[in-house]
């Protein structure tokens, strides 16, 4: 069977077609600042078409960032999508855009994401796996016994917001100390462009200039040794290396996966990083379980909306 999956980002909104467990085809468009949702609603069916349409396929599922009603297809609050207007029935809307007669399934952005690099990437065949996706906020997703853990309120996983530093910097959402405040590229920029203002040199201002600093941004300036870069990496990896160290610690783990814009340019510099610091902070240092950058890349995120598609319609 052959599905059609979408991952709405921050940044942009990426496609595939899933053949079994075979990627087909991909396309991604760049995600719309303005406009309001309906203009979002416009650019995905601009990558369904991409893909090839809807000929042929079984469902669509998408991935989206924020507060989901599943059974309703609506994205209730989405703070990281500037278009954004909360209560917003993205299923429906998108199914009347390209004319689908299927069902289109709707699911949380990085609970996507992680179910796709446990079916088919980094984390295969491990039964207990949790999910971080350090892009323009840090979002997370849990498999626990093999299956995608959503918690009594469809909330379990949101690891970008729980609280590595009370009355610390403050969050995409309005809180203050949360992991998202330290490890999601949006905060990281607003820090390092307050401490520009306030005379700090740093070469992300060099390279972003007004436009967004993007995790090639981050990425460029880490590796000439930037030292502000240096410093707001090392928040980041301080407080996802604390949180993993008590989720460790709540429900013994396998696998943490590390995805995201950040999570896929930085991986393999901090995976290692966060891994050790969680295995020296943990109740049960000795435990055998592996920190790892996601394996699927920008695909991860929409071969997992696929893959709920086609777990929702069997």
């Amino acid at each position: 069977m052959t599905f059609i999956g979408l991952d709405l980002g921050g940044t942009k909104v990426y496609g595939v077609v899933l053949d079994g467990e075979n990627i087909k085809e991909r396309a991604k468009r760049k995600t719309p600042a303005s406009g309001g949702s309906q203009a979002i609603v416009e650019v995905m069916a601009g990558v369904v078409e991409d893909l090839g349409g809807v000929h042929h396929v079984k469902a669509i599922g998408i991935g989206a960032p924020g507060l989901i009603d599943r059974k309703a297809g609506v994205v209730k609050r989405a703070p990281n999508l500037k278009a954004w207007e909360d209560d917003f029935p993205l299923g429906p809307a998108l199914a009347d855009a390209v004319g689908a007669k299927i069902p289109v399934v709707l699911g949380n952005d990085v609970e996507a994401g992680v179910l796709g690099e446990h079916r088919l990437g980094a984390a295969r065949g491990k039964r207990n796996v949790l999910g971080i996706w350090m892009g323009t906020g840090v979002g997370g997703g849990l498999v626990i016994d093999g299956k995608m853990h959503r918690g009594a309120h469809g909330l379990a996983g949101e690891i970008g917001h729980m609280i590595v530093e009370p009355g610390g910097r403050e969050c995409g959402c309005g809180g203050e100390g949360h992991v998202e405040a330290y490890a999601g590229r949006a905060s990281m920029e607003r820090e390092a462009r307050r401490q520009a203002a306030a005379g700090r040199e740093t070469m992300l201002m060099e390279l972003a200039g007004d436009d967004r600093m993007k995790s090639s941004v981050f990425g460029k300036a880490f590796e000439a040794g930037d030292p502000l870069t240096i410093e707001l990496l090392d928040s980041a990896v301080a407080a996802v290396g604390t949180v993993v160290a008590s989720v460790q610690t709540l429900l013994d783990l396998e696998q943490i996966v590390l995805g995201g814009g950040i999570g896929e340019r930085l991986g393999d510099v901090l995976a290692p990083r966060i891994e050790r610091l969680a295995h020296a902070l943990t109740f049960a240092s000795e435990a055998d379980f592996h920190v790892a950058p996601a394996a699927l890349g920008d695909s991860a995120g929409a071969a997992g909306a696929a893959l709920l598609a086609a777990d929702a319609t069997d």
